[in-house]
């Protein structure tokens, strides 16, 4: 196997896709395993991402799962390291963002690492330090309501400077708009000054590909998953088509959401103009103890062979605060997780080979829900999503028995041949960041694997 070059560390498993994704576009050959594996890597690849579900758990347990992949990576030889967070800096008061990078940096013994989440194609720029969704600051783009990690200040010095007992700095755009040497030599004065991160401001693409340069040979780099773009021709490595393919994609079709973003809201709404059949899970009717994944899936069954079905959770920031209140706010969202999670196995089950999962804590939940351990990487839906392929091995026992709508015994039988038919040789499969996609993506991304 040749050398791997970069070795990342993904706090959530649709931000690992992102990541990869960007890396593929760019040429590297990429794979993403779920959580750490137990064993060496097996696959001749230029990048490994490690996807963890580390964003919002307790910041001795991010930092404990953020070493683990980065032991397992530097014993694969990674050549550098990648610790890659939110293009919405998604983060609290106490972490998790500062307490993983000065663990990352203590293990490296790193002085010095930068920090920018700009993502230009996805509208998420950095300016003078502060953090722009759009046309509007962080704080005013909606991820003030966010139910886990609300951000309500868009100055990323002040918010890293927080988690951190590092000092944090800034490289502005009139740094990085006069190139590589100047972003290196902004480094170095930084780093005399005492300073351990420094933000990077970066308004566009141009900007991204010069700062690649400039991180060449750096230990650590933290970041969303713009900065990757920029990063592989350190390698000697040039955009190729061929890291993209994926395998013929067949089955039915379905969308898990769990996400209650602005975007994915109106990715919902869209998906029932187009008359898709579209159902609601209510997070009080499952604290109640009704088996609504049951209940979902014996809504779905008939409806499968028609077309792609969107089993939803995703309410406005009023709805989800009642919830939070009834609930408490972990409670609330893990209860959701772990039920969505059990549609998504149960509609694979069922026969369904072509899964779109909205949310990032959603995604991980269903992800490992679904046994998956390694996803290849395939090509882009819109910024930052692509679609992956998965192999899976589906149960062999019999399926739970359903509630039929009118009450009877699901048909299990018809069930069974619909997955033969379909073929259990793997699953493609897209996993959505909340505010990733636009407003038609649902259906534009069944379109693209046609």
């Amino acid at each position: 196997m040749g050398a791997l070059c970069l070795g990342c560390i993904a706090d959530d498993f649709t931000g690992a896709t992102d990541l990869a994704n960007n890396l593929v576009r760019a040429g590297m050959r990429v794979v993403q395993t779920i959580g750490v594996p137990a064993g060496p890597l097996g696959a001749d690849v230029d990048a490994v991402v490690v996807a963890l579900k580390s964003r919002t758990v307790l910041p001795d347990q991010a930092v404990a799962e953020s070493l683990a992949a980065l032991a397992w990576l530097q014993a694969q030889g990674a050549q550098q390291i990648y610790f890659k967070y939110c293009s919405t800096f998604d983060s609290t008061a106490r972490g998790n963002i500062g307490p993983v990078t000065e663990a990352l940096m203590d293990a490296l013994n790193t002085g010095f690492t930068i920090a920018t989440p700009a993502f230009p194609d996805n509208q998420r720029t950095v300016f003078k330090g502060y953090l722009f969704v759009g046309d509007v600051l962080l704080n005013e783009s909606g991820m003030q309501n966010h139910p886990l990690t609300p951000m309500v200040d868009a100055n990323l010095v002040r918010v890293l400077q927080s988690q951190t007992k590092r000092r944090v700095g800034l490289i502005d755009h009139k740094v990085v708009a006069r190139g590589a040497a100047a972003v290196r030599e902004r480094m170095a004065q930084l780093q005399a000054e005492g300073v351990g991160v420094a933000i990077v401001d970066a308004v566009s693409n141009e900007d991204l590909l010069r700062l690649g340069p400039a991180f060449q040979g750096m230990p650590l780099v933290t970041a969303g998953s713009g900065v990757a773009i920029g990063l592989p021709a350190n390698f000697g490595i040039t955009p190729s088509d061929q890291a993209s393919r994926l395998p013929a994609a067949r089955g039915l079709q379905a969308v898990v959401s769990g996400s209650c973003s602005l975007a994915t809201n109106r990715q919902v709404l869209d998906f029932m103009k187009q008359g898709h059949p579209t159902l609601a899970i209510d997070p009080l009717r499952i604290a109640s103890g009704a088996d609504v994944a049951a209940e979902v899936l014996a809504w779905a069954q008939p409806l499968l062979a028609r077309g792609p079905v969107l089993v939803y959770s995703t309410v406005d920031s009023g709805d989800v605060k009642a919830v939070q209140g009834r609930l408490g706010v972990e409670e609330a969202g893990a209860m959701v997780e772990r039920t969505l999670a059990a549609v998504a196995r149960g509609l694979v089950q069922l026969g369904v080979r072509q899964l779109v999962v909205a949310g990032g804590e959603t995604a991980g939940a269903c992800v490992q829900a679904l046994g998956i351990t390694q996803m290849q990487i395939g090509p882009q839906i819109d910024p930052g999503v692509p679609w992956c392929h998965a192999g899976i091995e589906p149960p062999r026992s019999a399926l739970r028995v359903l509630a039929a709508p009118q009450g009877g015994v699901a048909d299990l039988g018809a069930a069974r041949r619909s997955s033969a038919m379909s073929g259990d040789d793997g699953l493609h499969l897209a996993l959505k960041s909340g505010n990733f996609g636009t407003d038609d993506f649902f259906t534009k991304a069944f379109t693209m694997l046609a």
